[in-house]
């Protein structure tokens, strides 16, 4: 049975906000997403070069880190999985909140931070 979870209107036409998720593909706007990606409420960059949280570097969150988010949200797939500690430390040495968790709830989340003005970045693993 595939699930597709409608997140919002999009009542808000001035940030990126996530319209609907299911397995592999993210909607943003009018496109649809099936590869992994970066988002903040201003800025989206698709096709980012992992595709799994065993591939996950800290040279890959760079640019996740670039876009100066106070909260870095990690969406790890169809489940979670925790990075390794040394990485999740070194983000957190640079003064950033990480949450890890599966990327249906990463796009949830994401939402309702980006919604309340919140330097957000969402690094969504599809």
């Amino acid at each position: 049975m595939l699930c597709v979870m409608q997140f919002t209107r999009e009542s808000r036409q001035d940030i990126n906000l996530i319209r609907s998720h299911e397995p592999g593909v993210v909607r943003i706007g009018d496109k649809a997403y099936t590869r992994s990606l970066l988002l903040s409420p201003t800025q989206i960059m698709p096709d980012w070069a992992t595709a799994s949280i065993e591939s996950l570097s800290m040279e890959l969150l760079e640019a996740a880190l670039a876009m100066e988010p106070l909260i870095l949200l990690l969406g790890t797939g169809t489940r979670q999985v925790f990075p390794s500690a040394e990485l999740m430390s070194q983000v957190q040495q640079r003064g950033i909140g990480l949450e890890i968790m599966d990327t249906a709830a990463a796009c949830r989340t994401y939402n309702i931070l980006a919604g309340e003005n919140r330097k957000v970045v969402a690094a969504l693993i599809l």
